[in-house]
């Protein structure tokens, strides 16, 4: 495969000294050197060759065949990171991609934001609780949610960690989407518990009956393909902190080229996408498939200039652009912007994230999603695909496999009195698993319908 930079090869790894958004303030830089020492000894979380497989399949969305569904928790952390909590976000994801397999009948390119989304951007760097004013949380790689001065001194060591606890949620994910969990045949068993019970969970299991009844009929036809047995399922999250993420970049020994080995799909936030900045630096040198937030303010004259940064090769795949601009923004902001990419031949993956522009906040002061805002704006993104003859390529959703009380309404909905009873996010409201399952069948309408 080309290299998506203007590198040939890599001897050595430097990086420009500058400016990079959102970064923790290290109290001991002695500390943090020492960290990144031990990040750069340890092994890769995933491979180069994965890499490279994702992007290809993201080729495919680029091209309108396939569809990519992006899936997890806004900002996992070190106490979540337990086996029951894993295996309920990868249920979700793998329900989820079913019904939009069966409905839409298009391969669906499946990614977590999982093993590694331990870092988050803050809108401010202190917060204030009863007139004590401490640094923000930053997710569990850089402080702690406790709000206490100690549990808020940024630690570099928790880099370390991160590492640990994405291996060990990458070795579960691996084991579980290889090892007979993500069989066809289990589709069944994937519901048997309170969604099967919910609106949606009673329509998921009609399509689980019909694939049981393909599937015998096909194993009675003597077929039994190996992909009914396993799922690739990929791993992503926000590059954000540059300092776990350059030391986690290597050179591949095939190819002489650099990736990014914390995970096969990173992608740089709407608050740190400067053009001269250091995010986009970094991922304009790695070979792993990326992705850009697109806020409401984002111009035609910012995506040409992200385009030829970042995909100068013009690779499909290499590039996915992630809008997340708010159900009342999107039909006015977006078509310029796919209208632009059209009147060029960049191959670019058009993905929608409904949740980051609709948050809002509620009376007893939790933040909070209309679940009727984040299907709307996903419906504005389709509208808008289907009017300019372009590919709604994928959704970007936070979502748990839990039974949280995060976010409102939905079939059976959430409402804002409920808030209270399980709100369990560190940082911003999910979909539950009912939701994420109602999303997807509305989602997979909506391809049928393009």
């Amino acid at each position: 495969m080309p290299s998506p930079t203007n590198l040939e090869s890599v001897t050595e790894i430097t990086w420009p000294d500058l400016p990079a958004a959102q970064q923790p303030e290290w109290p001991d830089a002695a500390a943090l050197a020492k960290a990144q020492e031990i990040l750069r000894g340890l092994p890769p979380l995933v491979f180069a060759g994965e890499c490279d497989d994702l992007t290809i399949k993201l080729g495919q969305a680029a091209l309108g065949k396939a569809f990519v569904l992006q899936g997890g928790d806004c900002a996992e952390t070190f106490a979540a990171n337990t086996a029951d909590s894993i295996r309920a976000r990868l249920k979700t994801i793998l329900q989820m991609a079913i019904v939009l397999t069966y409905g839409a009948s298009l391969p669906v390119v499946k990614i977590g934001r999982i093993a590694g989304q331990y870092g988050k951007p803050r809108s401010a760097g202190m917060e204030t609780i009863d007139d004590v004013s401490l640094p923000s949380y930053r997710g569990d790689a850089v402080n702690g949610l406790e709000f206490t001065p100690e549990s808020r001194i940024p630690d570099p060591m928790r880099l370390v960690q991160t590492y640990h606890a994405s291996a060990s949620t990458l070795n579960l994910v691996r084991a579980f989407t290889q090892g007979g969990y993500a069989d066809l045949r289990q589709v069944h068993s994937w519901n048997q518990d309170f969604v099967s019970e919910s609106a949606p969970g009673k329509r998921y299991e009609e399509v689980a009956g019909d694939i049981e009844r393909a599937i015998a009929f096909m194993t009675a036809c003597g077929a039994d393909p190996e992909e009914f047995r396993r799922a690739d399922v990929y791993a992503s999250h926000e590059a954000l902190l540059l300092d776990y993420e350059k030391p986690m970049t290597r050179i591949d020994s095939r190819s002489g080229k650099l990736y990014d080995v914390s995970g096969h799909f990173v992608w740089v936030g709407e608050r740190t996408r400067e053009l001269d900045g250091a995010h986009i630096d970094f991922v304009s040198k790695i070979n792993n498939p990326i992705g850009v937030k697109l806020g409401p303010k984002s111009t035609p004259e910012i995506v040409l200039a992200l385009m030829d940064q970042l995909n100068p090769g013009k690779i499909p795949g290499r590039l996915t652009f992630i809008t997340r601009m708010g159900a009342g923004t999107i039909r006015d902001v977006l078509p310029g912007i796919i209208k632009t990419v059209q009147e060029t031949d960049h191959p670019v993956v058009w993905m929608c994230d409904p949740m980051h522009g609709n948050t809002k906040e509620a009376a007893s002061g939790h933040k909070t999603r209309l679940f009727d805002d984040v299907l709307d704006e996903v419906k504005g993104f389709f509208e808008v695909h289907r009017a300019l003859g372009t590919h709604p390529g994928g959704i970007h959703i936070e979502l748990t496999g839990d039974d949280v009380t995060e976010c409102l309404g939905g079939v059976g909905g959430v409402a804002e009195a409920d808030l209270p009873f399980r709100y369990e996010t560190a940082c911003d409201p999910r979909l539950n698993r009912v939701q994420s399952l109602d999303l997807a069948f509305q989602v997979a309408d909506m391809l049928r319908a393009r």
